[in-house]
């Protein structure tokens, strides 16, 4: 007779990060957990959003019938459900399955990824022992540790993380095939990660193209190191500094500024009347296209002092497609000021200002996109939070010929949102 397996459900389990308000300012699993393994346990989660937009767009068009602009009106956006699931193997030894349940680019179920996470390893020994003391080890098709940013994004239905509605406009995200291995000690953080640098797995070989003949597929290999002390009870700041780095990706390309699966949380500003959410799910964001080549660095900083919060990022990314001879350079500049009070701190308001300047493919000279966005929100409880955002977003630069030549939007966005 087969031996039944006994699973138990339970809120908690060891070295994870919570989906609802205490997960907020987590960036890395802590090496350190006050939950004991007894038993299989399994977690289930979820983030479901639902978003109500007022956004208005113009261009330097007007009514031009090849540049005019898609019509919107104020209403609600399409639900957006996550998924997730942590499963505690055993001591030390996490797994995890997060799936979209629905979001506007893919409206059907789709699988965001899983990974194995080793915070203990299953071997005798003080060696091994010491090692996992201060080690985590990562691996799967997951989402990738480059920068800080990415720990505070939304994604799809999951939006307690990010004080605002949207992501930042250059939005480095993906999901990528590989490992990571993490050195923890006295409030420094050190990671190696490599990958296959494709949003999803392929052994097709890659496209020659008359600008590049180079038909090898290399890895993607990126770094980050971290430091995050708690000063004083009232006091904390981290610091971090990433790196990513391929040079030569497979069919598809690399989509470090284009894996999202789920879509930006503006919906249909200054996309052209042919478009769709579907094909047009990045709106308001820009990618830069480097699909083919890239090196990209983010510098992030994090200070805390009571109930007031300043996070910074500078980025710098270079690299090309493969149908360019030499690469582009795009820079991103972003603050985030947010500051909660109340019940232990279930409201806040936040401000913020992002901005992005460089070279896209086939366009001369250097293009700029200005955001500035102020918010509110409110933790009803741990689980349910009611936030809204006014922004304002500006192209500049843009050459005539181009839908986002004088291209403005603005107005507010309302979400609603449960994380547990």
């Amino acid at each position: 007779m087969p031996v039944a397996l006994k699973a138990q459900f339970s809120d908690s389990i060891g070295y994870m990060r919570y989906n609802d308000q205490r997960g907020i300012n987590v960036f890395e699993t802590s090496k350190e957990t006050p939950i004991e393994f007894t038993g299989i346990k399994i977690r289930l989660g979820g983030g479901f959003t639902q978003t109500f937009q007022g956004l208005k767009h113009e261009n330097s068009y007007g009514k031009n019938t090849n540049q005019k602009l898609y019509g919107i009106t104020p209403g609600f956006n399409t639900a957006s459900a996550n998924l997730t699931m942590d499963v505690a193997l055993a001591d030390g030894i996490r797994l995890n399955l997060t799936s979209y349940l629905s979001s506007r680019h893919h409206n059907e179920t789709w699988v965001k990824g899983g990974y194995i996470q080793f915070d203990k390893l299953p071997l005798k020994g003080k060696l091994f022992d010491d090692i996992m003391k201060v080690t985590t080890i990562k691996v799967g098709h997951m989402e990738i540790n480059y920068g800080d940013q990415h720990f505070r994004r939304s994604d799809g239905g999951h939006t307690f993380y990010n004080p605002f509605a949207e992501n930042y406009i250059m939005d480095a995200f993906a999901t990528e095939i590989g490992g990571e291995i993490y050195v923890q000690k006295y409030g420094f953080t050190g990671m190696v990660g490599v990958t296959n640098g494709l949003i999803k797995g392929n052994v097709d070989s890659v496209a020659v193209t008359p600008q590049d003949d180079n038909i090898r597929k290399s890895p993607s290999v990126y770094l980050k190191g971290a430091y995050d002390n708690q000063i004083t009870d009232k006091v904390r700041v981290r610091l971090a500094a990433s790196y990513y780095h391929n040079s030569s990706a497979g069919k598809n390309g690399n989509t470090l500024f284009g894996g999202d699966r789920t879509g930006s949380n503006y919906f249909m500003v200054l996309e052209p009347t042919s478009g769709s959410y579907t094909a047009n799910y990045a709106s308001g964001r820009l990618n830069p296209g480097f699909s083919k080549k890239i090196d990209a660095a983010q510098f992030n900083a994090f200070v805390k002092v009571g109930g007031a919060e300043l996070f910074g990022t500078y980025e710098q990314a270079r690299g090309r497609t493969n149908a360019e001879t030499w690469s582009r350079k795009m820079n991103q500049f972003a603050i985030d000021g947010v500051y909660r009070f109340g019940c232990k701190e279930n409201l806040y308001v936040a401000a913020r200002y992002n901005t992005v300047k460089g070279r896209l493919q086939n366009i001369d000279d250097n293009i700029t996109v200005e955001r500035i966005v102020g918010s509110a929100g409110w933790f009803i409880t741990r689980n349910v939070l009611l936030k809204g955002e006014y922004v304002q977003q500006k192209y500049l630069d843009f050459p005539v010929g181009d839908i986002r030549n004088a291209g403005k939007f603005s107005g507010y966005v309302i979400a609603a949102t449960v994380g547990f």
